[in-house]
């Protein structure tokens, strides 16, 4: 086979030319810390597939089934070789059917050993051993900077992997108010069916859970649970089939200074100081907030050691508290500061629907 004057003689026909470009010199191998990261976890790091019953309101009457089967698909990650994963309690929720399925197609029964609504945080179990397991980081050293890099299944997509950096830590409002859990905000790119699979960073350790997303034109904001908080939750759920969380009793409002005017000028008992603040607005008959005395127009000043400003850091004060043991918060009161002694009660569950 020859060419001659830009023409390739192959066979009996003559075939153009693309390039007359001189071969590439052949790669030398070499190291991508992502590939050696997802290398380390993505032998863990599972398919969920779910099957459940929903009502289908419409069937009476156009005679169709009374009952739909309902698919679903998530993400997750195996923990222990004895086939303990975690993943999103919202991946998991109302699950007649669960089923495991690791990137080298051995798929098992998953049983939800428990699921946690408020952290989002469900552990499963399969009937497995040794299998592989992916290591866990400790969260707390997480800084924003960071390599991020998230491993699931989007889109019915198996084994994608998407890279972007930590955009910031410790949201607590991320996703609207009275939240639990401080995220890890990324930008690594993530999608509906990436819930409940890793986010690690760039020694291949697990740093969170992907969890929800903020979409906006042209941006996308990802939001994951700091693995130290989801091995809390996922302890509990292993000892006693629930998580436990502490409560006070309060509802809380963010005070500002034009707050305050407002306030103080329609004559209300509460004359409140014209700064930022966490007020309470209402103490639930009862509870253990009405029991060590706190009352409407408090400004809870800290929980503990640590100071507090708004509704969002009382919270994540409170969650980081334990049921039963006593807790100092700090309060002002017509502009006196006093600390009283409370005792977190557990908040009670939400009961299920028939």
């Amino acid at each position: 086979m020859g060419c001659q004057g830009g023409v390739q003689q192959q066979g009996d026909g003559q075939v153009p030319v693309i390039s007359d470009a001189p071969a590439a010199a052949p790669l030398k191998p070499g190291s991508s810390f992502v590939a050696d990261a997802v290398a380390k976890v993505g032998p863990a790091v599972v398919r969920i597939d779910t099957r459940r019953q929903v009502v289908n309101p419409m069937g009476i009457f156009s005679g169709g089934p009374p009952v739909q089967q309902q698919q679903g698909q998530g993400s997750g990650f195996i923990t222990r070789s004895d086939g303990v994963l975690l993943t999103n309690a919202h991946v998991v929720e109302g699950a007649g059917t669960v089923t495991v399925t690791l990137p080298d197609g051995r798929s098992f029964p998953g049983k939800v050993l428990g699921a946690d609504t408020l952290t989002d945080v469900a552990v499963v179990k399969v009937a497995a051993q040794g299998l592989p397991v992916a290591p866990l980081a400790n969260s707390a050293d997480v800084r924003p900077g960071q390599w991020a890099i998230a491993i699931g299944n989007p889109l019915g997509l198996d084994n994608t992997v998407t890279m972007g950096i930590v955009s910031a830590i410790a949201r607590h409002n991320a996703l609207g108010g009275g939240q639990r859990v401080a995220y890890i905000q990324t930008d690594a790119a993530v999608n509906p069916g990436n819930s409940g699979g890793p986010l690690i960073n760039d020694r291949g350790m697990v740093i969170g859970i992907n969890t929800a997303i903020r979409q906006a034109p042209g941006a996308g904001l990802s939001f994951a649970i700091p693995i130290n908080k989801a091995k809390q939750v996922a302890q509990q759920i292993l000892q006693r089939g629930r998580a436990s969380h502490p409560y006070l009793g309060v509802r809380l409002q963010a005070l500002t200074p034009q707050l305050a005017r407002e306030v103080n000028a329609t004559g209300n008992p509460c004359q409140l100081p014209e700064r930022k603040a966490a007020l309470i607005v209402d103490v639930v008959a009862g509870t253990p907030a009405a029991a060590a005395g706190l009352k409407t127009c408090d400004l809870i000043t800290a929980i503990g050691e640590k100071p507090v400003k708004t509704p969002s850091e009382v919270q994540l004060a409170v969650e980081a508290a334990k049921v039963g043991q006593p807790l100092a918060v700090t309060i002002e009161r017509d502009g006196a500061s006093q600390t009283l002694e409370v005792n977190p009660a557990e908040l009670p569950q939400s009961p299920k629907r028939n």
